[in-house]
């Protein structure tokens, strides 16, 4: 890929409104320079519609190498769908094929993940907020679900792990999530802030382990959760005990950290403190989602340049993907295999 220079980028992610960007945003982009940009259901069309926004995004930022993110899980989160795209399975139904057949369950995740990575490069968009590692709790709220592959760490990470490689295999950046744990999240985080009762122990052999086996993946996203036991006072994206003690040192993470959306309403505050006191905690790169024009006015205001351990952060993360393979993808026989396997699970 492409490095193009990074000075004065700053350490924010944005969207846009619509299916194409407005003159405003095309100003907006060029003066304040995010890192890149997320791209929603409301931006979505057709595979020419969607490549000609994604080029424009980086023409406007003058970066042909700007990441352009997506939110392609499978199951209930997928932004690029039918007709015009391959509607992946969610994890949980891949994980109830791994308690069935082990070697079936990491052969759908593979297939599962290729074409996934087939429909993003088709279209030019470069990073995948996929997977979820959060674990499946029975207390676990149901915006996760089955977002998740399992209650069982060590399965959990196994098939995260062929899901982050399959990407990187495949020319996309993996970012896992919801980093350092979702699963005992009662609450959904767009709605009202959870709070964990557990103790660091405990989350470190269950919740936190998925992220620890991960741990040299390119990029990851936080959570927007209080662990009562770490931090009682703040969400872990705006904790510095949580990012420095938990996700930078216990887990071992050491790659690019973004924020979840700075409008889901775990977060409270004006949009800038939102964004301020998650840079202060030490996340690399915050991330808004609205797409509209005068809350990204307010965001980027708190937004300085990218730091220089993030930029290194950064580089590191883009110097791990790999170029697409190029030969004997058939996407048909893919999908076909993958219906098969997944006949077992129906």
């Amino acid at each position: 890929m492409q490095k193009t220079d990074m000075k004065d980028v700053k350490s924010v992610i944005f969207s846009c409104e619509g299916l194409v960007l407005t003159a405003q945003e095309k100003e907006f982009f060029a003066s304040e320079k995010p890192l890149g940009f997320i791209l929603f259901a409301r931006n979505i069309d057709n595979p020419e519609q969607v490549r000609t926004l994604v080029n424009a995004l980086r023409v406007s930022v003058g970066r042909p190498d700007a990441p352009v993110l997506l939110d392609q899980e499978g199951g209930r989160v997928q932004r690029l769908r039918s007709p015009h795209w391959f509607e992946a399975p969610s994890f949980g139904r891949l994980g109830q094929l791994y308690d069935l057949d082990a070697a079936k369950g990491i052969e759908a995740c593979r297939l599962a993940t290729a074409l996934i990575c087939d429909d993003l490069n088709g279209v030019g968009i470069t990073v995948d907020c996929s997977p979820c590692l959060d674990l499946a709790l029975p207390i676990t709220s149901s915006v996760i679900g089955d977002r998740s592959f399992h209650a069982d760490p060590n399965i959990v990470a196994k098939l995260g792990a062929v899901v982050a490689l399959e990407f990187i295999e495949n020319g996309i950046i993996p970012v896992i999530k919801h980093i350092p744990g979702h699963g005992r999240g009662t609450v959904d985080s767009h709605l009202e802030l959870p709070v964990v009762d557990a103790g660091i122990e405990e989350l470190a052999s269950t919740d936190f382990a998925p992220f620890k086996q991960l741990g040299h993946s390119p990029w990851g996203m936080t959570a927007h959760i209080v662990f009562k036991q770490i931090d009682p006072e703040r969400p872990a994206t705006q904790s510095a005990k949580v990012v420095t003690d938990i996700i930078r040192n216990q887990i071992g993470f050491d790659g690019l950290l973004l924020t979840d959306d700075l409008n889901m309403d775990a977060l409270d505050g004006p949009l800038e403190k939102r964004a301020e006191r998650a840079l202060e905690a030490g996340v690399d790169v915050v991330l808004h989602c609205s797409g509209k024009l005068d809350e990204m006015k307010v965001v980027a205001q708190a937004c300085g340049p990218l730091q220089d351990a993030s930029l290194k952060r950064y580089h590191a993360a883009q110097s791990m993907i790999q170029t697409p393979p190029q030969d004997t993808f058939s996407p048909s026989q893919m999908k076909a295999r993958l219906d098969q396997l997944l006949e077992l699970v129906n």
